[in-house]
């Protein structure tokens, strides 16, 4: 007997899908996307879903898997020099965390996904990063290292680095809110060089006085 097209491993129907889903999941986190948006976006039927991905979890978890991968490919120097000095690498990192203010490519979308972790926590995150704990999590920490006294503590280091994050993502999070009245931001390439610069000024003074 022939199996129905819907439930053959189909390349397009994957992608169309995970495709669908990350948009969704960027813009209304994994507690308010339903498996229904994400068949609607992806014009597929909820079957082809369960088939590729064992269902809504299974899909998140494949999309926060590929955005590790995303998160593990850093730019190199321009001069292939070796490392950034510290204080590049800080401004960089904020920098790349502050790109959803602006773009809409497939980085942007990942760390939305994040910044809506870091306001909801989700299980499957949770279960996530007991098996792969994410990249950008352990480069922000190596990050904020080189401004922390050698004796600081992991903890301490990781409350650091999810500190240098939550300046960032709180304006990813609210992003619309932020644009509109009473704030009124005019948020453009302008806006995202200032509010880089800012939030790297901060963290150097912070991190400098620990």
């Amino acid at each position: 007997m022939r199996a129905r097209a819907d439930y053959r491993p189909s390349a397009y129907t994957r992608q169309a899908i995970v495709k669908a889903a990350t948009n969704l999941f960027a813009e209304n986190g994994f507690e308010g996307t339903t498996v229904r948006a994400i068949v609607a976006k992806a014009r597929v039927n909820q079957a082809a879903i369960n088939y590729h991905f064992d269902g809504k979890e299974g899909l998140y978890r494949e999309i926060l898997q590929t955005a590790v991968g995303a998160f593990m490919r850093d730019e190199p120097r321009a001069d292939g020099a070796g490392p950034l000095p510290r204080e590049e690498a800080l401004r960089r990192f904020i920098h790349q965390q502050l790109r959803p203010l602006l773009a809409r490519d497939e980085m942007s979308r990942y760390i939305r996904i994040f910044a809506w972790e870091s306001a909801q926590p989700s299980k499957v995150l949770r279960q996530f990063v007991a098996t792969s704990a994410p990249p950008f999590v352990a480069r922000a920490v190596e990050l904020v290292r080189r401004f922390l006294p050698p004796e600081t503590s992991d903890q301490d280091a990781l409350l650091s680095a999810i500190w240098l994050m939550g300046q960032c993502s709180v304006f990813v999070r609210n992003r619309e809110h932020f644009a509109g009245p009473p704030f009124g931001l005019k948020i453009d390439e302008a806006f995202v060089e200032r509010l880089t610069n800012r939030i790297t000024t901060l963290a150097l003074q912070g991190l400098g006085r620990v």
